[in-house]
């Protein structure tokens, strides 16, 4: 059962961007926090960006910010990555995962990943 579906990868060209999507469905409807986690080739996972639901409040790796931004809609039901000028070390699979438990940062539920390459 498919419970966070990414999508919006792609190649790029180093200095463009590109939009990620996230679409939560299920248990995972009800989330309290939405990360983005990538993991380049030969490299652990890596923290991008998380956003909490009650208020919004977002956190950045230090590699990204300002230059991403993490954001979700109004009905919650779909969180987005928006990636600017991007860098040839940002290539990696980025994944979109969820926690649902108020107060608590852990992620139970992962999607598939994304893959985003980035020419120099």
């Amino acid at each position: 059962q498919v419970q966070l579906v990414e999508s919006g990868g792609g190649l790029v060209q180093a200095g463009n961007s590109l939009r990620l999507s996230c679409a939560p469905s299920g248990r995972t409807s009800s989330w309290y926090v939405m990360a983005w986690i990538r993991q380049a080739p030969g490299k652990d996972r890596e923290f991008v960006a998380n956003i909490r639901r009650t208020d919004a409040f977002t956190a950045y790796a230090s590699s990204v910010k300002g230059r991403f931004t993490i954001s979700t809609n109004n009905a919650k039901n779909t969180v987005y990555l928006q990636m600017n000028n991007l860098k040839p070390e940002d290539t990696a699979v980025y994944y979109c995962a969820a926690g649902l438990i108020p107060g608590l940062i852990r992620y139970d539920y992962w999607g598939q990943g994304t893959q985003v390459t980035v020419s120099s």
